[in-house]
């Protein structure tokens, strides 16, 4: 019996490349966006779900399983990115980032977990990112909402283990994906105190996604995750670099290692 998944945010970048991959792979795959009617030439089911709208999500989990009487995966991939020095980033502006990356996954994750109780089995794979691990300078609220989504991740997982279901979360690195367009970027106000730094950030935080890697990459991980009968509860995909990031921050000292992320970013 083939596998049902809702992978949430998949009308492009790596929910995209991912959902066509699963698909490829004899998957039931159900993406979602706030417009499905927009998204074209996809091989999927699309549906209507927004992370925001709490009863949009129990009407997509609820049309998913009343269609297959089942929902083996979730894959809580639909997140926002925020660019902007603290003191100048509107503090709504940071919420709303947080209602996206943070809290529309666990709704989502309530949505789903009644039916994977009833089941006994099912798997939860959230999407976070390399930058939930270190806070980065103008991608702080960013970083935070990815981290926090991976500390949820971990309590969770003990919850909910007894019953048979596994949530494990997956942190990329760049990829090359339209995400810079769909940032919320703080502007470089003429009278900031950070305005030609956070100039010279944002034009490098763009060239590492235009530089990324093949999102592909991306689905393949997140195939074996799936297919793992005891998968690990963190997963990081990316670059040499990137990775060896998290185990420098593990192991050098707080300064020395800030030293590091400064002269990188050029503060």
């Amino acid at each position: 019996m083939s596998k049902v998944v809702l992978i949430t945010g998949a009308s492009s970048g790596i929910g995209k490349a991912i959902a066509g991959y699963l698909h490829q792979h004899n998957f039931v795959v159900y993406g979602t966006s706030r417009n499905p009617d927009n998204v074209k030439d996809v091989p999927f089911n699309m549906v209507a779900l927004d992370v925001l709208d709490v009863q949009s999500i129990q009407k997509a989990v609820s049309t998913i399983v009343s269609k297959e009487g089942r929902l083996d995966v979730l894959i809580n991939n639909a997140g926002k990115g925020i660019t902007g020095p603290i003191e100048d980033t509107p503090t709504h502006e940071m919420k709303s980032n947080f209602d996206t990356n943070f809290f529309g996954p666990i709704e989502v994750m309530k949505a789903v977990l009644p039916q994977m109780r009833i089941q006994r089995a099912g798997k939860i794979i959230n999407v976070t990112s390399i930058a939930g691990y270190m806070g980065l300078p103008f991608r702080g609220v960013y970083s935070a909402s990815k981290g926090a989504l991976e500390l949820i991740t971990e309590a969770m997982s003990m919850e909910v283990k007894s019953f048979g279901v596994s949530i494990v979360n997956v942190a990329p690195g760049d990829f090359a994906t339209n995400i810079a367009a769909g940032r919320y970027h703080t502007p470089v106000f003429e009278d900031s105190a950070y305005k030609e730094k956070y100039a010279e950030n944002l034009a490098l935080m763009d060239a590492h996604v235009d530089e990324g890697m093949n999102p592909e990459v991306m689905a393949k991980a997140v195939l074996k995750i799936i297919n793992s009968n005891n998968p690990n509860i963190h997963y990081k995909v990316g670059g040499f670099m990137e990775k060896f990031s998290i185990i420098l921050k593990r192991i050098l000292p707080d300064k020395v290692y800030e030293k590091l992320l400064m002269n990188h970013y050029k503060l």
